[in-house]
């Protein structure tokens, strides 16, 4: 199979700036059914340590405390009640070792490999954050996407089952990228949840990606193990 490419922007390796370029403008909040978020937007605007971005790696940073409780109430639901998934992994051949390694080089690397992308997001499983690939996935297949029946169709399912507030898998967004969405998706295209899109695979980066590198599954693999991704 034809590796899927990432054709969104792509965030600047080593941490920098993004490579899209510029930082986030401050926004208001989401008007309505969002006192949560708004008020939190408020309280981190008044500290004088918070974070000019909302995706950055500093622990005083509330967007990644508020990642942090959803991962925790994730946990929590998933004991009572099974979380509908997406039931295949990619198809992809088993790697070697040697390509294994190239993914500890760059995130990047990590991603632009189905085999790859099927390890991460087995980890990410056991995070209880897969929803967060999930919702890459669904972008990636969305952008190849060019009837505008079918754009409408699997846009309003996306922003159903990971922009929605009432979806047990909604990803971690700030409210500047929510209202545009909003706004999109009165008529959607096959870019409507692009700057989402940079948002979450910033977030896996930064978040996910390092304890990836350092957990079980990804080392038995480059020591040559036979552990493979299992099936969703």
């Amino acid at each position: 199979m034809t590796d899927v490419l990432y054709t969104g922007p792509v965030p600047g390796e080593g941490g920098g700036e993004l490579a899209m370029g510029g930082g986030l403008s401050e926004t208001p909040a989401l008007v309505g059914g969002r006192g949560g978020r708004s008020m939190a937007t408020t309280q981190n605007s008044q500290r004088p340590n918070a974070c000019c971005f909302c995706w950055c790696c500093c622990c005083s940073c509330s967007w990644n405390e508020e990642e942090r409780r959803r991962r925790s109430r994730r946990k929590r639901l998933s004991q009572d009640t099974k979380m509908e998934l997406i039931p295949n992994c990619e198809a992809c051949t088993k790697p070697s070792v040697e390509e294994v390694s190239v993914w500890s080089q760059s995130f990047d690397k990590l991603m632009r490999n189905p085999a790859g992308r099927n390890v991460f997001r087995e980890f990410l499983r056991t995070e209880y954050s897969e929803e967060n690939m999930l919702f890459w996935l669904a972008c990636e297949d969305l952008k190849r996407e060019v009837s505008k029946s079918i754009i409408e169709e699997k846009a309003r399912s996306i922003y159903e089952d990971y922009i929605s507030i009432l979806s047990p898998k909604e990803v971690s967004l700030d409210s500047r990228v929510r209202e545009m969405i909003n706004r999109r998706m009165e008529e959607p295209t096959s870019h409507a949840f692009e700057d989402a899109q940079l948002q979450i695979y910033t977030l896996m980066h930064r978040d996910s990606y390092p304890r990836f590198l350092s957990s079980s599954i990804y080392k038995s693999l480059t020591r040559g193990g036979s552990r493979t991704s299992s099936e969703s």
